[in-house]
């Protein structure tokens, strides 16, 4: 499956240089390749109550996908919790990679210098891994995408600095594809079963939980994320 394939040549421009970006590889799921993509696949019973809440991670331009798979451990070309089920490439034209203090194309030069620059895509992942390679796992505080989010900051992709587990979220559940039905079918059917036992069981009180479960979840983000900055990195 192809999926937004990378054009022949790239060029990269900043004010004093110019920087060509090599073509990338196709999109390939058998392969496990997927070039400057963000994955995205199911979680393991979590996914089943709330089937919009994954695991992520991000590949490098080879394809290799690296995520943050547990406390202090990014992953390299094992993506945790299963196979891909979606995933969006990105175009690395969108990306800031200054040589040099003066060297931004970014609109907010100061705040990408803060939040950590790199001189090319692989670059970017290099030093986001370093950095949660010291840090603790938790699905509520620091999960895989607060690493997507850190390196998409560190690229300052799309002019911006201000990526995060939300709208990181809204990105790749807006933009991303389905690599095919099945991969669909099995991040929504174990949703389906529960959701029909639970009726089943406990009446429409059980879709009335289900429902309360995901505005406390949203809203618990929405305060760590924007309300209490530092409490969900």
């Amino acid at each position: 499956m192809e999926l937004e394939a990378a054009p022949d040549d790239e060029v990269f421009c900043s004010d004093d240089e110019m920087q060509t970006l090599w073509p990338l590889g196709q999109v390939d799921p058998k392969s496990v390749r997927f070039p400057c993509c963000i994955v995205w696949t199911p979680l393991p019973v979590v996914s089943w109550l709330a089937p919009y809440i994954g695991h992520v991670g991000i590949a490098r331009e080879d394809g290799t996908v690296l995520d943050f798979a547990g406390s202090n451990l990014v992953s390299v070309d094992d993506l945790a919790y299963g196979s891909v089920a979606r995933c969006l490439q990105l175009d690395r034209a969108k990306c800031c990679f200054p040589a040099n203090p003066a060297a931004h194309v970014c609109s907010r030069s100061h705040e990408h210098s803060e939040a950590g620059t790199a001189i090319s895509w692989d670059d970017a992942l290099r030093s986001g891994s370093r950095r949660f390679e010291h840090k603790c796992y938790n699905l509520f505080t620091c999960n895989s995408h607060s690493f997507v989010a850190d390196c998409l900051n560190r690229l300052a992709y799309g002019g911006s600095v201000g990526w995060n587990v939300l709208n990181l979220a809204a990105l790749v559940w807006l933009r991303g594809r389905w690599l095919d039905p099945m991969a669909a079918v099995r991040s929504f059917l174990p949703f389906a079963v529960v959701s029909c036992v639970g009726v089943l069981m406990a009446g429409w009180s059980f879709l009335l939980g289900m429902t309360a479960f995901t505005l406390l979840l949203l809203g618990w983000f929405v305060l760590g994320v924007y309300c209490m900055k530092g409490l969900v990195v």
